[in-house]
């Protein structure tokens, strides 16, 4: 079977135009707990936001389609699926484009982050039932991966975590060329930055979405702390070290550009929350990004719409997502415009 490259595919980068914004209903009661109706008011405020700027659809289980659009309103398609969890970013496709404005998806194999989590039986269809109910062709990948563990810059650049990519329980044995061969065959990149560490109690092993992402080819959104005490300051320094050195597949130098790290906050279970400001959405003509009520809620704020200057920054309160384990950004999947 040919590859995605093979065929004049490519990912777009999240800024490109949408056709469309894919979200999935928190239903898995042993995750959230007496978490649930808060999460599920949370991710109703995500795609309301999100609706603003482009079209928004939520997969639900059949059962929940009607309270679905009554919490969500009419301005929120939603599409009956058996589903097992709702994080469109990890278990939906990544989206391809063509040079004819054709397009496709990519269907990463899922094995619940490295056996985390069991039982999802359900969501490992997800990205394939996507792209069936659109008429879309599918690219079966021959690697365990998750939609966040990556960004990539539209024109040839891809960002990735080693701890995340590269974790024995996800692709044991695997090498980091041999996983880069996959990235470029199936996203159409040509360089692959690898950074190398995650945040400290971040149940992915590191996905990049927390860590870094493009705001523009050749310019990084990158989390840092100056705070030495933070668990997370060593971490951070070395992925910072590993960006000023890199060069995109264009031969530039990265332009980087902080972003803070929340204070610590911890979970249930005495765990850190994995807060993160680079975990936002990039929407048509907009951005819809987190708040922790954390003293760094402005200042991120502030970063991010520098960042995105021609772009309406929106920042919704999004503690109530992380006690499920991710994001803005991991709740969400864009559907690039054929246009893009």
């Amino acid at each position: 079977m040919s590859t995605p490259r093979e065929d004049g595919f490519w990912m777009p980068a999240e800024w490109a135009a949408h056709s469309r914004c894919w979200m999935a209903w928190p239903c898995r009661e042993e995750l959230w707990g007496d978490r649930l109706e808060a999460a599920r008011q949370a991710y109703a405020d995500v795609a309301k936001a999100i609706a603003r700027f482009e079209p928004v659809t939520m997969i639900a289980r059949p059962e929940l389609t009607a309270s679905v659009s009554l919490l969500c309103g009419s301005g929120i398609a939603v599409l009956p699926m058996p589903q097992d969890d709702s994080w469109t970013r990890d278990t939906g496709p990544s989206f391809l484009l063509g040079s004819d404005g054709a397009r496709a998806g990519v269907d990463w194999r899922f094995n619940g982050w490295g056996d985390v989590y069991e039982d999802y039986a359900q969501d490992r269809q997800m990205a394939r039932r996507v792209l069936e109910h659109l008429g879309l062709p599918r690219y079966d990948a021959p690697m365990v991966m998750e939609g966040g563990a990556l960004h990539v810059d539209g024109e040839g650049t891809c960002l990735v975590c080693d701890t995340s990519v590269l974790d024995p329980k996800r692709n044991p044995g695997m090498s980091r060329e041999e996983a880069e061969a996959v990235l470029c065959a199936h996203l159409g990149v040509e360089t692959v930055i690898w950074l190398p560490d995650g945040l400290v109690d971040d149940e992915t092993s590191g996905h990049i979405d927390n860590l870094a992402c493009f705001a523009r080819p050749g310019t990084v959104l990158a989390l840092s702390t100056e705070d030495q005490a933070d668990e997370n300051y060593a971490a951070l320094q070395r992925n910072l070290e590993v960006l000023r050195a890199a060069r995109d597949a264009k031969g530039r130098e990265l332009e980087i550009l902080p972003l803070p790290l929340p204070r610590r906050r911890p979970r249930d279970d005495g765990r850190r929350l994995t807060l993160s400001y680079a975990n936002f959405y990039l929407a048509n003509g907009g951005v819809v990004m987190p708040a922790f009520d954390d003293p760094a809620d402005k200042v991120a704020y502030k970063a991010v719409a520098a960042a995105f200057p021609d772009r309406e920054v929106v920042q919704i309160e999004a503690s109530d997502l992380l006690h499920g384990g991710g994001g803005i950004h991991c709740i969400t999947q864009q559907e690039p415009s054929p246009a893009a």
